[in-house]
């Protein structure tokens, strides 16, 4: 029979192995998502709606794990339930995934107006956004690093703003791209706010948070912002544009669909890695992981579509790169000091533990 300690340190092993495969997950579905979203629309695709939908419309790709686990939980316990998730919690996730939906929109008209390595920089500011909204939600401590994160990846997104003529695709007008620019900046913004925002689900929720109960949340989020972009698609007649775009679609109508497939795929990867993360860790984990992964983005977007990448650009990715690590360091810092706290918190007898203080 195990011991405490031993059934302890397999449950560690297992939630750091969930935690790596959650971040593998994330680094497909956020390096390849904008790629293949700006694929199409370098292409000749123009229906912002329909990009936003695909962001989220691969939602039934999570059925797959959902029904493997039932499964598994059936073979030793055949009174099992179906669906984990309670009303209060389904309320809480239909909110956020009508959110998500609104900000897939602000992201999509973002990607069709500037390039990806510009896109890219200016959604690195979520990492500040989540810093702020993680404060005001779920109590997360300012430090000197984060406020200075902060700072450098504001600074960064200025001298984007201040530089817009030479990056602007041909045939796009000066407001098109300021819009793109606005856009994109909000995206990053409303996404700041879900990350916290899920974590503050998870802990203010009176079930238990396993991880297939995460997947169940995870698929009512992406079901209610694809029916969000749904309504967006239908009164913008996007479902009947669709044919004539495959036939127009400048690498051809079967290629145009399989775009529009492994989108909705890749992105899935993205929001259920980000998803996982958050319950594996926190948001600030998972805003700097997809931070972090900003270098690779912008270089697979200069070798794949041959982008400009000016000097404001390096500026900007270095700004970005040290307000990266700043914030990293010292989250590894506040880490540090919590392992050396813990032992004091084992020494009896305290009714007031120094560990807490």
């Amino acid at each position: 029979m195990e011991t405490k300690e031993e059934i302890q340190g397999n449950s560690t092993i297992k939630r750091k192995s969930l935690l790596i495969l959650n971040c593998l997950i994330l680094s497909i579905g956020n390096c390849g998502g904008p790629l293949i979203m700006r694929l199409y629309f370098i292409h000749g695709g123009k229906r912002v709606w329909l990009s936003a939908w695909l962001q989220t419309s691969g939602w039934p790709v999570i059925l797959i794990p959902l029904a493997i686990t039932y499964l598994h939980r059936r073979a030793t316990d055949p009174a099992t339930k179906l669906f984990y998730m309670k009303s209060p919690l389904f309320m809480a996730a239909a909110i956020v995934g009508v959110l998500t939906g609104l900000d897939d929109y602000l992201y999509a008209y973002g990607v069709a107006r500037l390039p990806v390595s510009t896109s890219s920089l200016i959604i690195a500011t979520q990492l500040a956004f989540t810093a702020g909204f993680a404060f005001l939600l779920v109590k997360e401590k300012f430090t000197y690093y984060s406020i200075n994160a902060v700072v450098l990846l504001t600074a960064g997104a200025g001298v984007l703003a201040m530089h817009t003529a030479s990056d602007k695709p041909a045939g796009e007008s000066s407001r098109e791209y300021m819009m793109g620019f606005v856009m994109t900046l909000g995206a990053a913004a409303l996404y700041g706010f879900i990350l916290p925002l899920v974590e503050l689900t998870y802990k203010k929720s009176r079930q238990e948070i396993s991880y297939t109960l995460v997947m169940e949340i995870q698929m009512i989020m992406c079901l209610l912002a694809t029916v969000f972009c749904t309504v967006g698609m239908l009164i913008n007649k996007d479902f009947q544009a669709i044919p004539r775009e495959a036939r127009d679609f400048g690498l051809g109508d079967a290629k145009y669909y399989q775009v529009v497939v492994w989108s909705a795929v890749i992105w899935q990867c993205f929001f259920l890695g980000a998803i996982g993360v958050i319950f594996c860790a926190s948001s600030l984990l998972s805003g700097i992981l997809i931070a972090l992964l900003l270098p690779a983005t912008e270089i697979l977007a200069v070798i794949f579509f041959q982008e400009k990448f000016q000097a404001e650009k390096g500026v900007a990715l270095g700004l970005s790169l040290w307000g990266f690590a700043s914030y990293f360091y010292g989250e590894m810092k506040e880490t540090k000091k919590k392992k050396l706290a813990a032992p004091q918190t084992l020494m009896p007898p305290s009714d007031n533990p120094v560990g807490n203080a």
